[in-house]
Parts: structure tokens; C-alpha cells; sequence
């Protein structure tokens, strides 16, 4: 399977798992959260919704050189997210202890990404 393929099928899990997710915070969740839990599983829906739409951007393209990005983004989504979306439900200390290596994921998926396409700008004109 070539690679853009299999992150294509990537994203769509990460963007379907995003929207139930949201849409089961949203509908079933709120009434048993208080405010701060919500803010959390609501921070995480988002961040996850974004750079699931940013994996399929990215995969969309086809260019290889992303891959890195497109992993940082990943691993985001399931260090970030994952672990708001579980201290909310659970309110385990620990799992909110997850979120900051998250937070440094996206942020190396979104340097690698810059990196990326300055040096292949360097090289010619276009991406």
C-alpha cells in the first residue's frame, strides 16, 4: 500500500474517532462533568479534529518528506488528546501528566513540517 494511501486511511480513522468522540462529550458527557472537565475533553476534541484535517492535507499532497510531520501529528493526537479525553472521564492525575508530551508532539509535527518545506524551496520554486 503506498504510504500516502495509508495515511489517508490514518486520518479518516483520527477524523471519524475525532467527531464521535466530540459528538459523545458534547451529548452524553456534559451533563455529568463539571465545567473544568468539559473545557479539557472539548480541548482535546479540538486539537484532534485539527490535525487530523492537517494529516489528511498532508497525505493529500503526496509528499514523503511530511512523514515525519504527519507521525508528530499522530502521536499528538493520541499523547494529547487521548490523555485529556481519559483524565476527564477518569480525573486520574497521571494521565493529565501525558498532555505536555503531546503539546511538544504537535509542536515538532509543525517545525518539522516548516523545516520540510524550506529546504525543498531552497532546492527549486516549488513544493
Amino acid at each position: 500500500m503506498k504510504s500516502s494511501k495509508t495515511w489517508i486511511i490514518i486520518s479518516g480513522i483520527l477524523g471519524f474517532l475525532g467527531v464521535a468522540l466530540g459528538a459523545f462529550g458534547a451529548h452524553t458527557l456534559k451533563d455529568q462533568f463539571n465545567f473544568e472537565q468539559m473545557e479539557n475533553f472539548r480541548t482535546g476534541s479540538y486539537y484532534h479534529l485539527v490535525h487530523a484535517v492537517v494529516i489528511t492535507a498532508i497525505s493529500l499532497s503526496n509528499y514523503k518528506r511530511f512523514l515525519k510531520s504527519n507521525i508528530f501529528f499522530m502521536s499528538g493526537i493520541i499523547l494529547f488528546s487521548f490523555s485529556l479525553y481519559s483524565y476527564s472521564v477518569f480525573q486520574i492525575r497521571f494521565l493529565a501528566m501525558i498532555t505536555p508530551f503531546g503539546g511538544v508532539s504537535f509542536l515538532l509535527g509543525w517545525l518539522f513540517l516548516l523545516i520540510d518545506a524550506i529546504r525543498k524551496g531552497k532546492e527549486n520554486s516549488t513544493l
